[in-house]
């Protein structure tokens, strides 16, 4: 680390000196508090290395601390850099705040719910979206603008995106152009360095081929990273993959265990299992390896007088949503291993990794780690038959088509079940969803709050504007639609702005049919059109944030299918090309805004696999979109008020 980073970066989310750790994946740095509240998001939220005491690849401390010196941190915080954010009551945590609430829950919305990233505006269909952002993503990895790929990645690019024209992926660019840092970041976000392109040709290949060779050299301890870290874990070696030696399989000192006919069962049933299953076998454990060495250096780092530990301490696997409740049940359980039986549990996925392998290297670094894991669910459920408990609910028993296997499954899910409904995950989960429905409830007060204001404000606004226009109108004015006598705000305008409404409904950019005579005009909407429109917003947004707060999630859509109209509408009262930026601007977050509304609110729907998985998060993005429509609606009235009295 050099002294000129220690001695001058602060934290990105609190901005406290001297930040200790770092996140890998979001490219910042962060300190020993809110450090605490990325780990309890888990690695698929926040990838955490400490600066000082984690071993380091010098060319990822390199690709971090590049991406965080080159303003990575905006990318999380784009609408927070918004002069208006400040006076709508949205800002970053600073160090003097509390742990909890403050600053777990604003680190929460930055990672997890991405609140203040910029957002593209909604397609029909997203798939198109993101194969866009991925080939942007393929064309700038040649470069060395590394923040650029990460916004890309953060949008949705995929880093193993394999590119139908050129036939390869992102890495193999990066390989082809020597950009170490770009494979590093593309690594970080999955990408594979042992696919193959349309020329059965690797990324290693190409680094080899242009000379590139600490990148090749990199790549290679990529491709092996799962086991490698594995093995450092039980013995403090890597093996030396330069010279051929791909895996280190460390001896118990006390192999007794693997005499036993349990041991033998388990490890055959770990043998037998897919390679699809002992990837997710494999990816839990490297999890909770990643878990038990960063507790170490936790513990090691903080100065326990001044910290409780209590409030920072991560004492399982975090739940991800994108896994399902067996699978988070049996990560948490890893847990419970103590030091020889996690062990044993390391040296049967690297044994069984090094036999599925056949000394080739795993496909992934990612891949890697999951081949390592599922496998020993199995191994350790046998052996704690005893108990009739295992410590680790295997998913491989998913497949089991024998009757006696599904019968023993349900007994230990029903085991298992059981055991959770008066222990720590339970509680754990009480909490988090708790926490979340606070956070929630907040946040729909915050916005209730700022419709208040704003419906107070069209009020007296309304009341300005009529009042110039009883103290400026002429008998004349009526239909008189003249730029020259725009100022009048008259009723003439007011119904033309009307006609305007119902004929353009759903498509700001079409002709006003009904003035055919007329081209579409520069001068804006009256004011009391927009004021109009911007009270329906404001109505159909409080309908929907109260549905927010009774639950009642069916009504979502029903409520954003009317503000989309009621935004479509006011759109339309506005000319196709405006001249002012701040009109343009408003206006696009406007429609933006709804698209997205709706996007989020068709997420309440059952699917092929259910309901969503996580309402909260759902319902968290929604009241997000519909804060950016009433900020925008709020936007048009302040700027046509100030345009039509000038």
């Amino acid at each position: 680390m050099s002294k000129r980073l220690r001695s001058s970066e602060v934290c990105a989310d609190c901005s406290g000196p001297d930040p200790s750790w770092a996140s890998v994946n979001r490219g910042t740095f962060i300190c020993d508090e809110c450090c605490s509240v990325h780990r309890s998001l888990g690695r698929h939220i926040s990838q955490v290395r400490h600066l000082k005491h984690t071993p380091w690849p010098p060319t990822l401390l390199q690709m971090v601390e590049t991406l965080y010196n080159n303003g990575a941190n905006s990318i999380w915080e784009h609408s927070l850099l918004d002069p208006t954010s400040i006076m709508s009551g949205r800002r970053k945590a600073n160090p003097q705040d509390k742990v909890h609430p403050n600053k777990a829950e604003f680190i929460r919305a930055k990672y997890q719910m991405l609140a203040f990233v910029h957002r593209l505006p909604c397609r029909d269909d997203d798939s198109v979206t993101a194969k866009d952002l991925s080939k942007q993503l393929h064309s700038s990895v040649r470069t060395g603008n590394l923040e650029t790929c990460l916004r890309l990645l953060s949008l949705g690019a995929q880093a193993n995106f394999f590119h139908p024209e050129k036939g390869n992926t992102p890495l193999h660019v990066a390989s082809k152009a020597g950009q170490i840092l770009q494979a590093e970041l593309l690594a970080v976000y999955g990408a594979d360095p042992g696919t193959q392109d349309s020329s059965g040709k690797t990324p290693v290949d190409y680094a080899r081929q242009g000379g590139h060779h600490e990148l090749a050299e990199r790549l290679v301890e990529i491709q092996y990273e799962l086991t490698d870290r594995l093995a450092f874990y039980l013995c403090g070696r890597k093996p030396d993959h330069k010279n051929g030696q791909h895996f280190i399989i460390p001896q118990m000192a006390d192999s007794s265990l693997d005499l036993s006919e349990l041991a033998k069962a388990a490890k055959k049933k770990l043998q037998s299992l897919s390679n699809h299953l002992f990837e997710e076998l494999a990816m839990d454990v490297y999890d909770e390896v990643d878990r038990r060495e960063t507790d170490a250096v936790w513990l090691a780092t903080q100065n326990h007088s001044t910290l409780v530990t209590e409030t920072t301490v991560v004492p399982f696997l975090p739940v991800n949503p994108e896994y399902s409740s067996t699978r988070n049940q049996g990560r948490q359980k890893l847990a419970r291993f103590n030091a020889h039986e996690f062990a044993t549990l390391v040296i049967d996925i690297l044994s069984d990794a090094k036999r599925r392998q056949q000394g080739s290297p795993l496909s992934s670094s990612k891949d890697n780690v999951e081949l390592i894991l599922k496998t020993i669910s199995n191994q350790h459920s046998v052996e704690s038959q005893d108990n009739d408990q295992p410590d680790y609910d295997s998913v491989a028993s998913d497949e089991d088509t024998d009757p006696e296997a599904t019968a023993s499954k349900a007994h230990r899910q029903k085991s298992l079940d059981s055991d959770l409904s008066d222990g720590p995950v339970t509680v754990q989960e009480f909490l988090e969803v708790k926490n979340a429905l606070v956070a929630s409830e907040a946040k729909i007060q915050q916005l209730m709050k700022v419709n208040n204001n704003l419906s107070d404000e069209l009020r007296i606004m309304q009341k300005k504007a009529s009042r110039l226009e009883k103290q400026n109108s002429t008998p004349e004015s009526d239909y008189d639609n003249t730029p020259n006598d725009r100022d009048l705000d008259d009723m003439g305008s007011s119904r033309k702005g009307r006609q305007r409404s119902s004929v353009w409904q759903g498509d700001s950019s079409g002709p006003d049919t009904a003035e055919p005579h007329t081209a579409p005009s520069p001068i804006l909407p009256s004011t009391e059109d927009v004021i109009r429109k911007t009270e329906q917003i404001t109505k159909n947004i409080q309908e929907l944030l109260r549905a927010a707060q009774e639950n009642k999630h069916d009504s979502y859509i029903p409520c954003s299918e009317r503000i989309h109209i009621a935004v479509t509408e006011m759109a339309a009262l506005f000319p196709k090309k405006p001249k002012s930026d701040m009109v343009r601007t408003s206006l696009r977050l406007l429609t933006s805004s709804a698209y997205r509304l709706q996007s989020e609110c068709k997420k309440t729907l059952p699917g092929d696999l259910g309901p969503p998985t996580d309402i909260q998060l759902v319902t968290q993005q929604v009241i997000q979109c519909a804060y950016d429509i009433a900020k925008a609606a709020k936007q048009l009235v302040t700027i046509t008020t100030k345009e039509n009295n000038n």
